[in-house]
């Protein structure tokens, strides 16, 4: 197994303050490379030294040729991974303030991504909106949305002359490096304020002695979008600061066929790589026995997981299929983290086994994580230790910290938790409290780990007992008719009662009446709930986030407003 080499030299960046003081520091050495591979396959290569080259080279046209400023905001969209990185890394060495939104060819559909977009520029207040010249009419499109006080400009001609000279600006641990945006917003979007110090503290804590402790041996391989925290952060950001090497394959690509992620692997002796569970879940699904010919992954160090519920039936099936190419299981890195916390807040412990627990499903309607001794009860999986100089427990709604295997909301924190919602004050005031971070997820506390349940705002609580969506659409995923892994679960205020709805995507040759039923036995069969409502609908009705994430507050919300078509 390979393992960190001992070269401290390469986490030396830890102990600078800023991102700008850390990409000063990148030596000019061939080994320290990122090479993208886009969605024809065309690729790009650059040593670190040569990304941060240009990256001033840009940051002097933006300060000097179009007159932007330190702490002005730039909202930058582009489906070129190598554009972004490199305008990104300009704009933070100017001291302007980065606001990464979808690209179209990213979203199913221009009718929700242009509107979200828009209010992202309206809400950063932003100078510039910067794209490239393919996805200038869409950019047109976002900008019509607006109050008019945004400019637009195109990679190809903003950076097109010589570099005029540049004086960088002084950038403080406290200045705010980039907003991210989190996803799921369906009205006043929130934009976390990222800070130069938040972002180096929360780098040390997932890539320190007790997180992924890169090595010269490792190599990253990501196909994560760069608009969200994991990709940028974890793949482009982070590398830079350890300097290592690094694969960036097209999201397009992976969306297209997730058998080339493994190839991606393979090729270029991937060791660290993440995806969410339901990436795990796709390669699974799409996988034939003729692929694994010839395909080695015994070089895969980590294999993380994250950014949505982690299934433990999702990672053993994914081990069990990929195990002939030599993938282990112990590889597999779950963790738990979110925006506002930078990226990460905890992680397992690297190369030991995941732990997975079975809780009695009826004390869990009680808040109560007890270990199950029949088969009534509910698997999670460990997401691991916080990290280092940080701390997570488990409040209950008084904000009063409950013991082990109480489950309540986690809250979280330490240098890594960021400063607020860009412009919006209330939402600001709700999530951060007394210097805790109030994530809005459930869960417990059992030997320091911690074991998340789900969201506390989508908890269903029927006749007094709570019921996690997740388990219910899970249970679902194998019901012939529902097109697999699209039903959301919510509930609704029906008289004096809360009931149980369901809207699954269907195929529209089967007998409605038929599934509707097959639907409901296997709810009561599978958590022991009626089901008022099972609403049928075609392929495309459930809305996700840019990130892939169901939107059950917005399903629910369209339901209620009778907008949801039926088959």
């Amino acid at each position: 197994m390979l393992h960190h080499g001992g070269d401290d030299s390469r986490l030396g960046n830890f102990t600078v303050k800023t991102l700008v003081a850390a990409l000063e520091k990148i030596p000019d050495a061939p080994d320290s490379w990122m090479r993208f591979i886009g969605f024809g396959a065309d690729e790009y290569f650059f040593t670190y030294r040569q990304l941060y080259a240009e990256a001033r080279r840009r940051a002097a046209h933006l300060t000097i040729h179009h007159g932007l400023k330190k702490g002005d905001r730039l909202v930058l969209m582009t489906s070129e991974a190598h554009e972004f990185v490199m305008s990104f890394l300009g704009c933070v060495m100017a001291g302007i303030i980065p606001a990464p939104v979808s690209p179209p060819m990213m979203a199913k559909g221009g009718d929700t991504l242009a509107p979200a977009a828009a209010r992202i520029v309206q809400n950063s207040q932003a100078s510039v909106l910067l794209t490239t010249e393919s996805s200038k009419p869409f950019a047109e499109q976002i900008l019509e949305r607006t109050n008019g006080e945004t400019r637009l400009l195109t990679m190809e001609t903003a950076f097109a002359e010589s570099a005029p000279p540049f004086d960088p600006p002084q950038i403080q641990p406290e200045d705010i490096c980039f907003l991210q945006y989190t996803s799921g917003s369906t009205t006043l979007p929130r934009g976390v304020m990222v800070s130069h110090g938040n972002l180096m503290a929360n780098m040390r804590g997932f890539m320190g002695q007790r997180g992924m402790y890169p090595g010269p041996e490792d190599v990253g391989v990501s196909w994560l979008p760069l608009y969200h925290d994991m990709g940028l952060i974890g793949f482009i950001l982070g590398p830079l600061v350890y300097i290592g090497p690094v694969v960036v394959l097209s999201t397009s690509s992976f969306a297209r066929d997730p058998r080339l992620w493994l190839k991606t692997l393979h090729k270029y002796r991937g060791t660290i790589t993440y995806a969410p569970n339901f990436a795990y879940a796709q390669v699974v699904k799409r996988l034939r026995d003729s692929d694994l010919e010839n395909l080695d992954l015994s070089c895969v160090r980590i294999a993380g997981c994250g950014a949505e519920p982690i299934q433990a039936a999702t990672l053993k099936s994914f081990a069990e299929r990929l195990a002939p190419t030599g993938f282990r299981a112990e590889a597999f890195l779950p963790s738990y983290g979110m925006a506002e916390s930078t990226l990460a807040i905890t992680l397992h412990k690297p190369g030991s086994p995941i732990r997975t627990e079975f809780i009695n499903a009826d004390e869990l309607k009680r808040g109560k994580a007890i270990l199950a001794t029949e088969g009534n009860g509910r698997e999670f999986v460990s997401c691991g230790f916080p990290l280092a100089e940080h701390h997570l427990t488990i409040v209950n709604e008084h904000g009063e910290p409950l013991p082990d295997r109480e489950v309540g909301e986690i809250v979280f924190r330490g240098p890594s938790v960021t400063q607020g919602y860009f412009q919006n004050p209330d939402a600001t005031a709700a999530t951060w409290r007394d210097g805790w971070l109030h994530t809005g997820d459930l869960g417990y506390l059992a030997d320091g780990e911690l074991f998340v349940c789900g969201r506390s705002k989508e908890l269903i609580i029927i006749r007094g007992a709570n019921y996690y969506p997740q388990d219910i659409e899970w249970a679902l995923r194998d019901v012939p008719g529902i097109k697999r892994g699209n039903v959301v679960a919510f509930s609704i205020q029906e008289g004096a009662d809360e009931r149980l709805v369901l809207i699954a995507e269907a195929d529209a040759r089967e007998d409605a009446e038929a599934l509707r039923q097959a639907i409901r036995v296997k709810v009561l069969e599978s958590v022991g709930l009626e089901v008022f409502r099972v609403v049928l609908a075609p392929g495309g009705t459930l809305q996700r986030t840019t990130s892939g994430k169901l939107q059950r507050r917005k399903m629910k919300q369209l339901f209620e407003q009778g907008e949801i078509a039926e088959l």
